[in-house]
């Protein structure tokens, strides 16, 4: 009796042992689609859907987690109410400025230049100075952007503004509000 109890202990052992180490073949639910579902590729044909597109856009008015919905639509019309209404929730400190400083010279500067010139800047080699885009980026060192409503500011890189295209969805709102700091302290950080 005990030479059949070890020879199946012994069976049992060599059945457990698995030439495949990425796969137990412990399949609780079988060969059904649950267990192993069919992933698509991002751009690739899916059958799951109407439209055949495994991309799907998201459906009209969601919003994203933690995340809250812009008020203003227009990049042109909304813009002197955003400066009447927006305020900046974020004090000007040397962080924030620094902090300002880095997102402008990402997405900024780019068109405006460093110091915010634009065309008459010398300090950078401008998308303008490239030739390519026809129309001069704005002199963001004027008196008349120093002097326009925190919200304003913060509209137009959100939206955008003539040629500009909106920034909303690359910078972060806080970041955003930062740079305006920056652009409003003359692109000093003091």
């Amino acid at each position: 009796m005990k030479k059949i109890f070890i020879s199946l202990l012994g069976v049992l052992i060599l059945q457990a042992c698995n030439h495949h180490p990425e796969k137990t073949y412990w399949d609780y639910m079988g060969n059904f689609d649950m267990y192993y579902s069919k992933a698509y590729e991002t751009y690739a044909e899916n059958p799951v859907f109407p439209d055949g597109k495994t991309l799907q856009t998201m459906p009209e008015g969601t919003v994203a987690r933690g995340k809250k919905p812009y008020p203003f639509k227009s990049k042109l019309g909304d813009r002197k109410k955003a400066g009447e209404v927006l305020k900046n929730p974020l004090p000007k400190t040397k962080e924030n400025l620094l902090r300002g400083q880095q997102k402008y010279n990402i997405y900024c500067a780019v068109c405006h230049g460093k110091d915010g010139k634009g065309v008459a800047t010398s300090d950078s080699n401008t998308l303008y100075k490239m030739k390519l885009y026809n129309i001069p980026p704005a002199n963001l060192n004027t008196e008349l952007v120093k002097n326009y409503p925190d919200g304003e500011i913060f509209h137009v890189i959100t939206m955008g503004s003539a040629i500009m295209g909106a920034h909303g969805s690359q910078i972060k709102p806080n970041d955003r509000w930062r740079i305006v700091h920056y652009i409003k302290n003359g692109f000093q950080v003091k």
